[in-house]
Order: structure tokens, then C-alpha cells, then sequence
């Protein structure tokens, strides 16, 4: 099978198997989408939401976090790790959103990038889900390994990856197989010990990178 055909299949697959696709995160606004999204590098979803849960009862909008003691936020956020950096992003980002952007955090992605801690993954999150603008592929920990064990891309490099899978997918899809790879990788195919026998993809995966 070509591997435009391939993705198809495997956006298919995916469909049926996990047919509600948006993100675990909560949020009420693109700003708590933004600090929520940060706190996620290399921690669970579950966990970002215990911590947001009283973060954002504390800190109320962008303006208090743009004012936050960077030392208290790091205790706020500790649980998440890497939470120096994280807070450091959190307070440096809020502080460039009001400077810059009028208080509103920006709805594209050469402005969303220009944030303090923003990349192409987080910036492809908050725009699909606080704007509903699909500008690429969030790829995470779990796109990235599902992306190259399906033989989808040959690159270890998130920007790389994420250039493969949109030349792959059509457009309208960007978004949504972002967080069905997602699903999947939590729920199937791990990083550790992927579940091979109850895997709907196993016919179309030529298992790169697994003994």
C-alpha cells in the first residue's frame, strides 16, 4: 500500500476505534489553554488537571500570572516537573502576551511561536483547540513514536515529523489524528510494551524500532 493510501486506512481505523478526538486538557479560556498546554511537556493529563484546578482559582487571568512570584509559581506547578522552567515560561509568556498582544493570546502560529516556551507542538494545540485553526500536527511523545513504528516518517525531529504526516493527511484531518495517535498510544500501542494483539492497526504496521 502507498503510504498516502496507508494514512487514510489508519485515519479510518482510528475513527472507528476513538471517535471522540479533542483534547484531556481543561480550560475556559485561549489563555488557560496556553498555561495548560505548557504544563503537559513530559506529564500526564490527569496530573496538569489536579494542578490547574486550583492554579486557576489563583491566578485569575493573564494578568496574575504575568505578575505571579516566579518562586510561588514554581511550587504551584511542581508537581507537573520541570517546573522552573515551565513557571519561568508561564509568567514570561503572559508577560509578552500583554506587552505585545494586547492582553489576547495570539490566534496565529508565526505569533503564537514568538511566546516564551511556545513551539510548533503547543502552538498547534492551543490554536485547534482554543481558536478552532488547524495550521498543522501537534506532535508529542506518542505521535512522534507512533509516527515512525507505522513507518510514516523516518525523522526523530518533531518539525520534521509533523511535515510528513500533513504532506500525508489531508488537511481537514490535521488536528483530529493528532489526538487519535495520541488515544492510541496511551491505550495501546506503549512505549514500553505495545499491545500488538489487540492493535487494529497491526496489518498496516511494519513495526519499526520494536523487537
Amino acid at each position: 500500500m502507498k503510504p498516502g493510501g496507508q494514512m487514510l486506512e489508519i485515519i479510518r481505523l482510528l475513527k472507528d476505534e476513538y471517535p471522540i478526538s479533542r483534547t484531556a486538557l481543561r480550560y475556559e479560556t485561549p489563555h488557560q489553554m496556553l498555561v495548560a498546554t505548557i504544563l503537559s511537556a513530559q506529564c500526564t493529563d490527569v496530573r496538569v488537571n489536579m494542578v490547574t484546578e486550583e492554579l486557576f482559582r489563583k491566578y485569575k487571568g493573564i494578568n496574575e500570572f504575568a505578575e505571579a512570584d516566579l518562586q510561588e509559581l514554581e511550587q504551584d506547578i511542581r508537581s507537573t516537573g520541570f517546573y522552573r522552567q515551565k513557571a519561568k515560561n508561564i509568567k514570561n509568556s503572559s508577560i509578552a502576551i500583554l506587552e505585545n498582544f494586547s492582553g489576547n493570546v495570539p490566534d496565529t502560529m508565526e505569533e503564537l511561536i514568538t511566546l516564551p516556551g511556545v513551539a510548533r507542538k503547543t502552538a498547534n494545540v492551543v490554536l485547534s483547540s482554543a481558536y478552532d485553526i488547524t495550521e498543522g500536527i501537534a506532535v508529542d511523545t506518542h505521535v512522534k513514536r507512533l509516527s515512525f513504528r507505522l513507518g510514516l516518517t523516518r525523522h526523530t525531529n518533531p518539525d520534521k515529523i509533523e511535515q510528513d504526516l500533513m504532506k500525508l493527511a489531508p488537511k481537514g484531518e490535521w488536528s483530529d489524528l493528532s489526538y487519535r495517535l495520541i488515544l492510541h498510544g496511551r491505550a495501546v500501542c506503549g512505549a514500553r510494551k505495545p499491545e500488538h494483539g489487540i492493535c487494529m492497526l497491526q496489518h498496516l504496521c511494519p513495526r519499526k524500532g520494536v523487537e
